[in-house]
């Protein structure tokens, strides 16, 4: 039983998924230590620990070659420049061409070019010291990481491959291939730092879009400079034409557009005023706003994509998960054929001894898997941000792996596929009763609900200059109704379903219902006592770019369908004009046995504004949240698209083939390049230095690949 607390620290100096397989693996074997969880691009280690052992903790990161410094356990790690292994934090703030790594490369790049450059004036025995000295320059490093690595139980380490051969080498006289060896790893080491400190930045790029001053109101009207992290909820904030927004808020005077691109994607300025919600770091155009703001910045829009993007990448997909283990095997299977090289070789095939010991040591360093184990991690993290960029939040590796595979799109209709802003077309009330009274009882059941409809009811009771009466009691009946206590009289709003299973009788009524389904509205039954009481008939228009983001989805060959509670004639009208199919009338219930169809024919990416949505969300394949969605769509979903476009769902399946394109390039690159050297190597055409190259070649090569995602960018765009 662990009796230890959440303990979280920051880790400066990883670099690739091997990395944290380190970290992981060393902390295993610290008693009581328990739920350990690595975030590579957070650079953050977090685990429930004993107190004993925190710093038996600690000294095993730093026995590993990092940098760790502990955390408030409720506080996220700073961004900050990335380190390297061996250097104090100081290095943290540099460029990556002063930090430790990229000394030692300089120096080794000094000390081996030196040496070949006096090689060519001075006989053998003055220069080889130079390459020995280069060589053990590097190993002394290496060969104690690899130490510690061993003992915290990871023997078969890349730095092991490494130093073995590197000292192999030294000892059959091939200082000169050693030196080059060691010199190739240790810039090797240098771009994957370089790499991770790319993927970092377009993280931080998105920090970067909170202004470094908000203009707080006084209670007299002037106004204060402050720091966005110094605003509370319910402060009020001016903000001028031109300024960044420094805060989530809503508009309690003022109307002006807003360019919401740099966080959501969407190119195009929206209006906003009074009411209306804005986001942090969007910009406003046009006229001055006064702001109430209604989340801190800890819990603002930019930190939680931060969070989610850091989070996302600590996920890992099945193809990343799969390499990950076959590595485990690739890096002993490997050595294992090494010696058997060394072995056997002068007996199979009558090698000198010298011959087959230095085949093998070149056969030892192809089987680094550097190259390997970073191609996956790289894409995905390039992936991701690129996403975050343009307004495509997705959770995790796994997430975005599987949206690209989908064979279905199912969508919900209200606030989705519609722009979620119906309004009241039609007050029909029943003989005695006038629609005025319908629209204000009706409102009174409504106050207070989020969802779409009620909204549009609450508005037309504002727009007739109705009183609402005093609620209490008020429930919902999932799928079919709201109730509510209005004095003494029980008052339903809901659907002409909940009404018939009530056993209310529509009688002349039902002719009207017909009509308005008829005309693509959506009518809700109103009763008082169990009596009808009159039907509302509302309009939801379909969002401008939904025929067009079907058509994507269509052109990428995706079935999409339309799964709504609302009417059958209301989904048939709407679905033909978007040209897709629509399963209607149904209960959230009826929403999951749906989606549990369309998955037995392949993975299901479901699609809501998270209202009345969460469980369909959580059930699907994939779950993404439009326009942001509510708090609970961001929880239950596996993606978020935080523009209001329907296109966006298109673009989001777009981003999950390029990345795993991508991939599969990465892959294909790391295993051909060592397959051709392996071949090579054996037949004699290479040596030592080349083998080394293969994987630091293909390591930079799957390292530029997956840089070259941050630039992706949609079709449409």
């Amino acid at each position: 039983m662990n009796d230890g607390s959440r303990m979280v620290w920051r880790v400066e100096g990883m670099d690739c998924a091997s990395c944290v397989a380190k970290v992981t693996t060393a902390l295993g074997h610290v008693p009581g230590i328990a739920n350990i969880e690595v975030n590579l691009m957070a650079e953050r280690l977090s685990a429930t620990v004993p107190p004993v052992s925190v710093a038996e903790v600690e000294r095993q990161v730093r026995g590993l070659g990092y940098t760790i410094t502990a955390l408030p356990a409720t506080g996220a790690a700073p961004s900050h420049a990335h380190g390297d292994h061996d250097d104090d934090p100081a290095d943290l703030e540099k460029p990556w061409w002063n930090t430790g790594k990229a000394r030692l490369v300089w120096l080794l790049g000094a000390l081996v070019g030196g040496a070949y450059a006096l090689s060519l004036l001075l006989p053998e025995r003055f220069t080889y010291p130079l390459f020995l000295a280069a060589t053990l320059v590097a190993v002394i490093p290496f060969g104690r990481r690899a130490v510690a690595l061993a003992r915290a139980g990871s023997p078969f380490s890349i730095e092991t491959l490494m130093v073995t051969a590197a000292l192999g080498a030294t000892i059959i006289g091939a200082a000169e291939e050693a030196a080059i060896v060691v010199l190739l790893f240790a810039l090797g080491e240098l771009l994957e730092n370089v790499a991770a400190g790319r993927a970092r930045a377009g993280i931080r790029a998105l920090a970067s879009l909170i202004p470094r001053v908000a203009l707080r109101l006084r209670g007299d009207g002037s106004t204060e400079e402050v720091a966005p992290e110094r605003l509370a909820v319910d402060d009020l904030v001016l903000v001028r034409p031109g300024d960044r927004v420094p805060c989530d808020g809503l508009i309690v005077e003022g109307n002006s557009s807003l360019d919401e691109s740099p966080v959501t994607g969407e190119s195009i300025p929206v209006a906003r005023g009074p009411g209306d919600a804005v986001v942090a770091g969007s910009i406003n155009t046009d006229g001055a706003l006064r702001l109430r703001v209604t989340r801190a910045a800890a819990d603002n829009t930019i930190a939680r994509i931060i969070r989610m993007v850091e989070d996302a990448t600590a996920s890992r997909a099945p193809t990343q998960r799969f390499i990950e283990r076959f590595s485990r095997w690739w890096t002993p299977g490997a050595m294992v054929v090494s010696l058997a090289v060394i072995l056997l070789t002068p007996f199979l095939f009558g090698w000198d001894w010298s011959t087959s010991l230095y085949r093998g040591l070149a056969v030892l360093l192809i089987a680094c898997p550097c190259a390997l184990v970073i191609s996956v991690p790289a894409a995905m993290a390039s992936g991701l941000s690129a996403g975050a960029r343009r307004g495509l939040l997705v959770k995790g590796g796994a997430a975005l792996e599987a949206i690209g595979a989908a064979r279905t799109v199912a969508f919900d209709k209200t606030g989705t596929l519609t722009e979620g802003r119906p309004r009241v077309t039609d007050v029909i009330a029943v003989p005695g009763r006038t629609a005025d009274e319908v629209i204000s009882l009706a409102a009174g059941v409504e106050q207070g609900s989020a969802h779409p409809l009620a909204k549009a009811i609450l508005v037309e009771a504002g727009t007739r200059g109705l009183a609402l009466p005093p609620a209490r009691d008020a429930s919902a009946i999932p799928g079919k109704a709201v109730v509510a206590m209005l004095g003494e009289r029980r008052v339903e709003v809901g659907s002409p379903r909940h009404a018939a299973e009530r056993g209310v009788a529509l009688g002349d009524l039902a002719s009207t219902l017909e009509r308005l389904e008829g005309e693509g509205k959506t009518v809700s039954v109103a009763l008082i006592d169990g009596a009808l009481l009159g039907l509302i008939a509302l309009r939801d228009e379909p969002r401008p770019d939904a025929a067009a983001g079907i058509a994507a989805l269509r052109a990428q060959g995706v079935n999409a369908v339309m799964l709504t509670g609302d009417n059958a004639r209301t989904g048939a009208a709407i679905a033909a004009s978007l040209s897709m199919s629509v399963k209607a009338e149904l209960l959230p219930d009826d929403k999951l046995r749906e989606i549990a169809a369309l998955k037995a024919a392949g993975p299901v990416v479901m699609v809501g504004d998270g209202i009345n949505d969460a469980p369909a969300l959580a059930a699907a394949s994939v779950g993404v949240a439009m326009g942001g969605g509510t708090d609970v769509a961001l929880e239950t979903a596996d993606a978020a698209v935080l523009k209001d476009r329907v296109t966006g769902v298109s673009e989001l399946v777009g981003l999950s083939r390029a990345t795993m394109t991508n991939v599969k390039q990465n892959v294909a690159v790391a295993v051909g390049l060592k397959a051709v050297f392996l071949v090579t190597t054996l037949f004699g055409i290479t040596g030592l230095w080349p083998a080394i190259l293969a994987d630091t070649g293909a390591t930079v090569l799957v390292t530029l690949n997956a840089l070259r995602l941050l630039a992706w960018k949609p079709p449409s765009a």
